[in-house]
């Protein structure tokens, strides 16, 4: 193999340890909540900087997790192929590369962005690749509730980007990604139990049953149904965005119903599926609504 060839083998690796698909959801959040935290468009140089800076602290987030969890990770079928379980990266490399994509984005929204932006992305780094993944993870089978609160950041450093504030209005879109993780992310675990079983972790599955697990998909998806309707009830949105939240969080609610009524692997993946379709329709419903009124 080429040096060539050999470098771009390891970075195509490196770019493997930012979770792309994951950093594309937050990144997509926070661009919703700079969207909506102005009445017409935000400044596109701070949407270009706190979108790159923002991504990169979110790789970096990634990367550190990858790092911490590599013993783990080589258990699980779904993640013994990322490039530390499967030896093509080292534990050196990544933690340099983490700290300097890291450094580098938090540089630039300091620089061009705001210090509060700064502030609340290491904040957020700080929750989801210490407490949450350090910490939370391998203690509590609440960890995905508790740890949810740095996932559901985005759209608030979103907003601070452009207003340098956070406002009631982003605190709304905390609270739906909030609520959305945990049936998000129990519909994973219902159809890995064993794998986090093997792994040691203890996820609500493993710890309080399948049966109990589906319950509590359920009830969360009625309360995310609730709290999708709260930007409505505040005034933030009008009634096309009232609509959608209303058939999208109703289907949620049917999924979580028949994933508790009737359970099957398959039916946990399409709602694992669903969930993701599910923000971003949501968020996207939010935005144009927002330039409807």
């Amino acid at each position: 193999m080429t040096t060539f060839a050999l470098a771009e083998n390891r970075l195509k690796h490196l770019f493997a340890l930012t979770k792309p698909r994951v950093v594309s959801l937050i990144v997509f959040c926070a661009v919703i909540g700079m969207f909506l935290a102005t009445p017409g468009l935000p400044p596109a140089g701070v949407v270009f900087f706190a979108t790159i800076g923002i991504a990169l602290v979110a790789g970096a987030a990634a990367a550190f997790n990858c790092l911490v969890e590599q013993k783990v990770d080589a258990l699980m079928a779904r993640t013994r192929r990322r490039p530390l379980p499967s030896g093509e990266l080292t534990s050196l490399p990544t933690l340099v590369f983490a700290g300097i994509i890291g450094g580098v984005g938090l540089v630039l929204l300091h620089t061009y962005v705001n210090a509060l932006t700064m502030w609340l992305t290491l904040a957020t780094f700080v929750g989801y690749a210490v407490v949450y993944t350090v910490l939370l993870k391998p203690a509590t089978p609440q960890n995905i509730v508790i740890g949810g609160a740095s996932g559901a950041m985005p759209p608030v450093l979103g907003w601070a980007a452009v207003t340098n504030d956070v406002a009631p209005e982003s605190l709304l879109l905390f609270l739906i990604i909030f609520v959305w993780t945990p049936p998000h992310f129990w519909a994973l675990a219902l159809y890995r139990t064993k794998e986090y079983a093997r792994a040691g972790l203890p996820m609500l599955p493993v710890t309080h049953g399948p049966r109990y697990t589906r319950l509590m998909s359920l009830l969360y998806a009625v309360a995310l149904f609730a709290v999708s309707l709260l930007p409505y009830a505040v005034r933030m949105s009008g009634l096309a965005y009232l609509a959608a939240a209303i058939g999208l969080s109703g289907l949620f609610v049917l999924h979580a119903f028949e994933l508790w009524r009737n359970y099957s692997d398959q039916l946990a993946r399409a709602t694992f599926r669903y969930s993701i379709w599910y923000l971003a329709a949501l968020f996207t419903a939010l935005v144009v609504d927002h330039y409807l009124k």
